[in-house]
């Protein structure tokens, strides 16, 4: 036997052949030139992947010495292929469970079968078969010796025998033999610059009988896509979408559509009915189809599932075990924080009496003024508790408690404060509904001939002494009022949220003026009803007070625009516009655009654990008694209040940022201006920090999208390209496929648009509209989700109660202290980062563009501009000139700050919609 070197790999040819030359085509896989400069990359970028061996990370190739085999062709060389093989340990089942499998394969490892895997030739056709050449069988078992073992991550080495003329491998196909699922990682083939990265569950063979196919990491567009691996990229596709028939199981990988038809559960009666959500009547995006069954009651509405079991989503996009476990322990303090509550408040007893009652909730060694020493309530516990047990039963409670959120950890006062509730509406949770005033008094969109005329009571001499000096109409020609408008979006409702119990609520509107110091300050609230009377106005306008009752009137008023602001904030802009509008791009992406895709391997990151998170959300949020009707004033009606907007409002032309700016008139086009936009609003940190990583992703994508995509003819070719967009829109979105408004995909710019903006709304939108939801909100008083009493007027039979006692009127009219410690606990959860979390910037998937150095060097300047848009923001937030984001008392705007740790941090830009 002789060996001969080619590249950096040492082959061996038996005698009688090593006369003949092996393939080129087999040399040309052997061959890595740009090795090294990837690597460099890969770790400058951060995303060398931990627990990978140095062997599987470098493709470091060890071919081996053939076996002996039967030749059909004397002129082909066989030859040995060596493959590591990386399965996910903590995906596989404890050590205990483990054990007997191994010790079974040990002893006579075809009792349990094994792995089977076949390479794929991607350039090579059988001509005997006409399909692409394969590889031996090769078999993977667990008792075999791991390379690598012991962490998160074991590694094994196996070999294929191909013959010379095999071609470069393309693919793998895989078949798993045991009794239960495994979660395979990668697979990297020897001398190939591209490894099969897999990161899915392999099904076993009882449950999936076909052979799963896994693809080389490579980028190929349609028609680029090698011969023998043409046929492979369809049949995925095909498994991926399904037959739109039958129950989905769990271990399914099936990607198709359906309404909201189960968010109701009528057979538990009446009141756990609700309308189902897509169509003519509710209009509203598809989500992921499961198939189950439909309620004995309403063949038209799917059947719920029991506390054990989970809302059906496609196999690999659970959630991974560091994210089970966050979401987990999560959980768990959210139940133990209201044990207290529930074992010491009476239900006659529900509310708080004093700010002290309010504050007690909260741990004393973050904030030891907040400690409620003289507390009615804690004496009247205590004295329920022997005194020996006094140490013991504090100890106890404070490990309850929770962390003050950062509203209130600089300044306890902040919620009564004007200038801190206007800050809110451009550094808060929910900085996406401050407008322009167009009109005054405003006027409104709902048609009047379904809810009569209405006619705003807001006249000029309500505002125009808080103006400096202008007149209103100056004001409005110099761009110094602004609006926060809830009216159309709640006054259709009115009537039946008044209708429920404990739930009152207004269609608020409130006018703002800009200082001269860049800051708003609030000058007027419209509070509307609908109307009873054609003969008297049901609005109510209130101004800045001037007294001490109408100081309380006022803090009232804020209370119900901060509840209206909640209910939008939740419903529309966080649940609709990112969660739900972006899950039909999601489903159409797996079902009609290959794994290969450059496009798919572009939006791959940030597509990652939104289908659970929405299958969650259906599950406990948004369904009948779930906890966003528990926790909202507008109760059962919440998602209609969602639908009303989708159908009469969202647009997708308008989600990129610059035109949702432009839209509500806080910006206008200026092409002298960076980012081509003037903010109305210098100081608008929402729109400052988000400008700056919205150029950043249109920059990367500018680049991607070029690279692949050189003219129109490139992006109207591509199949599998226009087939994803037409029915993202027409069956994802089937409520507005008609729409006039939705972008053409006819170009590269138009590409670049659309996919800007998806990893926008997946990105950097919903982080800011998510992960401030506890540090801004989990003091209940400076953003109430619910309200539980009107204003009362002089002749109202409250008004007496309100002016004798209008601090306890204030807390009567708040959630109740149960109402408030389980919104509080929620909001905690989906304020936290995982371990897991993946931010933007950082990729974990370049070897994908190992040979393509034009796109792995985008990646990188992104990476760095990312980190560079870190530090600007860290330096706006020290200017002094800078109030809505510095000052005494006030938190720095991080919610667009793209690094932060695990837990809630009230920063961190993830690369997907993670919670």
């Amino acid at each position: 036997m002789s060996a001969f070197i080619v590249g950096d790999c040492q082959l061996f040819i038996t005698p009688f052949t090593r006369s003949l030359p092996l393939s080129h085509s087999l040399h040309h896989t052997i061959f890595r030139p740009t090795r090294m400069k990837i690597l460099q990359l890969r770790k400058q970028l951060g995303v060398i992947r931990s627990g990978t061996s140095a062997t599987a990370a470098q493709y470091t190739v060890n071919s081996r010495p053939p076996v002996k085999t039967d030749h059909v062709d004397q002129k082909l060389v066989a030859l040995s292929v060596t493959a590591l093989v990386t399965i996910r340990n903590n995906e596989m089942g404890n050590l205990m469970e483990m054990m007997p499998r191994l010790m079974l394969n040990a002893s006579n490892p075809k009792q349990l079968g094994g792995v089977v895997l076949q390479l794929v030739s991607s350039t090579q056709i059988d001509p005997r078969t006409m399909k692409p050449k394969m590889s031996k069988e090769a078999i993977l078992d667990w008792s075999m010796k791991a390379l690598t073992a012991g962490g998160e991550t074991s590694t094994y080495r196996i070999d294929f025998m191909v013959e010379s003329d095999f071609g470069v491998p393309g693919a793998i196909t895989v078949c798993n033999k045991y009794q239960k699922e495994f979660f395979l990682e990668s697979v990297a083939i020897e001398g190939v610059v591209h490894e099969l990265v897999c990161n899915s569950w392999v099904q076993p063979e009882k449950v999936y009988a076909g052979k799963r196919i896994f693809f080389s990491n490579k980028a190929y567009l349609p028609w680029e896509t090698p011969a023998g691996l043409k046929e492979l990229r369809d049949e995925e596709l095909r498994e991926l979408q399904g037959d739109g028939k039958g129950l989905r199981i769990p271990s399914n990988r099936v990607y198709d559509y359906d309404v909201y038809n189960d968010l109701g559960d009528p057979d538990q009666g009446i009141e756990y009915v609700r309308p189902t959500l897509g169509g003519q009547k509710n209009p509203h995006p598809r989500r992921c189809r499961t198939g189950r069954p439909p309620t004995d009651t309403d063949i038209n509405q799917e059947s719920r599932l029991n506390a054990s079991q989970s809302v059906y989503v496609p196999r690999d996009e659970a959630l991974e075990k560091g994210k089970r476990d966050a979401f987990n322990l999560g959980k768990l303090k959210g139940i133990l924080r209201n044990i207290i509550p529930s074992l010491t408040v009476a239900e006659s007893d529900d509310v708080f009496k004093g700010f002290s009652d309010l504050n007690g909730l909260y741990k004393e060694r973050t904030l030891h003024e907040m400690k409620p020493r003289d507390g009615s309530r804690e004496k009247k516990i205590k004295r329920s508790f022997p005194k020996i047990l006094r140490k013991v039963q504090d100890s106890v409670e404070e490990f309850f408690k929770f962390d003050p959120p950062q509203i209130i950890s600089r300044d306890t006062s902040c919620w009564l404060r004007d200038d801190e509730f206007s800050r809110q509406a451009l550094a808060g949770i929910n900085p996406l509904s401050i407008e322009i005033l167009k009109d005054f008094p405003p006027k409104s969109k709902l048609d009047p001939s379904v809810y009569g005329a209405q006619e705003s009571a807001l006249r000029e001499e309500h505002i125009e002494g808080h103006l400096n000096g202008m007149s209103v109409q100056q004001a409005m020609e110099e761009n110094k009022l602004f609006i926060l408008d809830y009216h159309d979006m709640y006054l259709p409702f009115l009537n039946q949220i008044n209708s429920l119990e404990d739930r009152k609520a207004y269609a608020t509107r409130t006018i703002f003026f800009l200082t001269p110091m860049g800051t708003l300050k609030p000058i007027a609230i419209e509070l509307s009803l609908p109307a009873v009377d054609p003969n008297s106005s049901p609005n109510q306008v209130l101004t800045p007070p001037v007294d001490a009752t109408t100081h309380w009137l006022w803090q009232l008023g804020k209370a119900h625009v901060c509840s209206n602001d909640s209910g939008v904030h939740q419903l529309v802009h966080h649940w609709l516009r990112t969660h739900a509008c972006m899950e039909p791009l999601i489903i159409a992406a797996h079902r009609q655009l290959s794994v290969m895709h450059p496009i798919y391997k572009l939006l791959d990151p940030h597509m990652r654990y939104t289908m659970k998170i929405n299958a969650m959300a259906r599950e406990t949020l948004i369904n009948a008694g779930g906890i966003i009707e528990t926790n909202f004033t507008a109760g059962k009606y919440c998602m209609q209040i969602s639908c009303a907007a989708y159908g009469n409002w969202w647009r997708f032309d308008k989600e990129n940022l610059p035109a949702d700016l432009i839209r509500r008139g806080v910006a206008v086009p200026d092409q002298t201006q960076a980012h081509g936009l003037r903010l109305l609003i210098e100081d608008y940190p929402y729109a400052t920090d988000g400008l700056l990583i919205w150029s950043a992703i249109e920059d990367l994508v500018q680049t991607y999208v070029g690279y692949y995509y050189k003219d129109a003819n490139a992006v109207c070719s591509d199949l599998e390209l226009q087939t994803w967009y037409n029915e993202s829109i027409n069956v994802g979105h089937a409520d507005l496929r008609h729409a006039s408004w939705w972008p053409k995909l006819s170009t590269p710019d138009d590409l670049t648009s659309i996919i800007t903006t998806i990893i926008w709304l997946a990105s950097a939108q919903h982080a800011a509209l998510n992960f401030g939801q506890y540090p801004y909100g989990g003091y209940v008083p400076t953003r109430p989700p619910l309200m539980r009493q009107l204003i009362p007027k002089e002749n109202d039979p409250e008004y007496k109660l309100f002016v004798s006692d209008p601090q306890g009127y204030f807390l009567s009219s708040l959630p109740s202290w149960s109402q408030t410690t389980k919104y509080m606990a929620v909001i905690d959860i989906i304020s936290s980062h995982s371990p897991d979390e993946e931010y933007i910037g950082v990729r974990k998937d370049l070897s994908t563009w190992s040979g393509d150095t034009e796109i792995v060097e985008a990646f990188y300047r992104f990476s760095m501009e990312i980190r560079r848009i870190e530090k600007e923001i860290e330096k706006k937030n020290s200017d002094i000139n800078l109030r809505n984001r510095f000052g005494a008392g006030i938190s720095p705007y991080e919610l667009l700050m793209p690094s932060s740790g695990p837990g809630v941090t009230c920063r961190g830009v993830p690369n997907s919609i993670t919670v």
